[in-house]
């Protein structure tokens, strides 16, 4: 895993380090609740990300420790990306911001997983998670 270059020792700055761009969290955003695995599937996410800015985020997802990467049992030339422990770790974070983004920007569009988080918010989290790791799993399996 290539280590994270940091600009001091606070963790805002260590995390600004890794998701400081506007698509990382995205990405984790699609795999999260969008069950996302592919490059052609991030690809039809509304916020038209570049190719070339797509891999570089995949890739340093990878390199962190956040993805694994492995080629589809269908297709070896392409990777489906599963998320790792360190990743289901941030859905709580992702939670957080769609619920403060949603008090804020009154133009997004109500999500069931909004719905969700409104009605009881630990039991939305570890639902999320619960299905993210039986996912992640069930790839292992695979693998």
């Amino acid at each position: 895993m290539k280590p994270v270059i940091s600009r001091s020792d606070c963790p805002v700055s260590y995390s600004l380090d890794i998701f400081g761009d506007k698509w990382t969290l995205l990405i984790l955003r699609d795999m999260m609740l969008d069950e996302k695995t592919s490059y052609s599937e991030f690809m039809t996410s509304q916020e038209k990300i570049a190719s070339n800015i797509l891999i570089n985020r995949l890739n340093t997802l990878h390199s962190q420790g956040f993805v694994t990467k492995k080629a589809s049992p269908l297709n070896k030339s392409k990777f489906l990306y599963t998320l790792t422990e360190k990743a289901i770790d941030l859905v709580p974070v992702i939670v957080d911001l769609i619920e403060w983004g949603e008090k804020y920007n009154k133009k997004g569009q109500p999500k069931s997983v909004l719905d969700k988080v409104l009605k009881n918010k630990p039991k939305a989290v570890k639902e999320i998670q619960d299905g993210l790791r039986k996912k992640r799993d069930q790839s292992e399996l695979l693998a």
